[in-house]
């Protein structure tokens, strides 16, 4: 009899990934399978169905084989998944649905050797200029580390733990309920297979102490808010002796008080006097660099902006250097002097009724008003 496609028996579509393929799989095991079916033919044969598919589609190797060529392409080894060739027990497909409720591994025992520790993050506030230029700088971080009197086994130097005597050094408990077979972490040693009988008189039998350490912090020039700086081996230590974690460094720049960042650009605004702004001149502009000179034509306008190209930012992942953008703000004079208000009013007056030829921007701004309020008209 020609066999039915393995994506119809375990009733999912062509592209489905890993964990639907597996979900579909424990619902059609679970419900067919010969321990909780006794004497159903019917109901074996769809478990072995089922089972044979499973074996091919999480199989990434074969799952591309049975994709491309069908049946053909996986008929030579697909038979390895049948029942009674390999199969999952009743109690292994219960093991990985309940497993995870009650902290189990899957139903395959307890955790396997010392783990790792966890990662730390560490929040960096640094100036413009460090973050343009780079920097090394010191920070103190709050961290566990492995004890030194016991080497991270939290057992009293001379002494070691021992297996527990509730899961027998397996880290979890198997309780039995008719045909149901539940894992769970053991409650006595919750998981680690193993007790102390005397514990570390420095860690208390933690295996870990509280300490903190001061470490320098490369910052590569170009970082910017929101980027990450990864320490390897700078973490917590790992629990029972295990490799610690690492420590990430996030980056934020402080606001500058002159220079806006925008990526790899510079904006800042620069104040200029109406006489400069009407006549021209050439003014100085600061830089993380230092001064540089700026030519500002005359009738100059606020809001005008220059470009000073290569006074920016090079990106930290590379690329060419940004540009410092400076925009023109022209200043009102103030606390002026009699003389200087008299002359202020003979330069008004010499303008005279031509004042719309020197003030372009104001002359157009009118004409505009003007026809907003015309079309408004009836």
């Amino acid at each position: 009899m020609a066999k039915r496609d393995y994506y119809d028996v375990l009733g999912v579509q062509r592209g489905a990934d890993e964990a639907e393929i597996k979900k579909a799989y424990r619902r059609i095991a679970m419900k067919h399978h010969p321990d909780r079916n006794p004497g159903d033919k019917a109901a074996e044969e769809s478990f072995k169905e089922a089972n044979e598919a499973y074996s091919v589609l999480s199989d990434p190797q074969k799952k591309a084989a049975y994709d491309q060529f069908g049946h053909a392409g996986v008929d030579a080894q697909a038979g390895a998944g049948g029942f009674g060739g390999g199969g999952a027990s009743f109690s292994d497909i219960f093991g990985d649905v309940f497993g995870d409720i009650f902290g189990g591994g899957g139903g395959r025992g307890g955790r396997t050797g010392p783990q790792r520790g966890a990662d730390l993050r560490y929040n960096l506030e640094i100036d413009l200029e460090d973050a343009v230029h780079g920097a090394t700088i010191k920070i103190r971080v709050p961290t566990l580390e492995s004890c030194g009197e016991c080497h991270g086994s939290g057992a009293r130097r001379g002494s070691s733990p021992v297996n527990c005597t509730t899961c027998g050094g397996a880290g979890q408990i198997r309780m039995q309920q008719g045909f149901f077979s539940v894992q769970q972490t053991c409650p006595n040693c919750r998981g680690k297979g193993k007790t102390i009988k005397d514990p570390c008189s420095s860690c208390h039998g933690r295996g870990r102490i509280e300490k903190q350490k001061t470490l320098s912090v490369k910052i590569p020039a170009g970082v910017d808010t929101g980027d990450r700086i990864r320490l390897s081996g700078e973490g917590e230590a790992g629990p029972e002796g295990g490799p610690p974690g690492d420590l990430y460094v996030q980056v934020a720049v402080r606001a500058h008080q002159i220079f806006e960042r925008d990526g790899k650009n510079l904006y800042c605004e620069v104040p200029i006097s109406f006489a400069d702004a009407a006549l021209g001149g050439e003014l100085e502009v600061p830089t993380l660099e230092g001064r540089v000179k700026l030519r500002v034509p005359p009738e100059t306008q606020t809001g005008k902006m220059f470009r000073l190209r290569g006074k920016g930012v090079k990106p930290v992942r590379g690329g060419t250097v940004g540009d410092l953008m400076c925009r023109v703000v022209v200043e009102t004079p103030v606390n002026l002097s009699k003389r200087q208000k008299e002359l202020l009013a003979e330069l008004q007056s010499s303008l005279g009724e031509s004042s719309d030829k020197h003030s372009p921007r104001k002359s157009s701004w009118f004409e505009g008003v003007k026809s907003f309020f015309d079309e408004m008209k009836p």
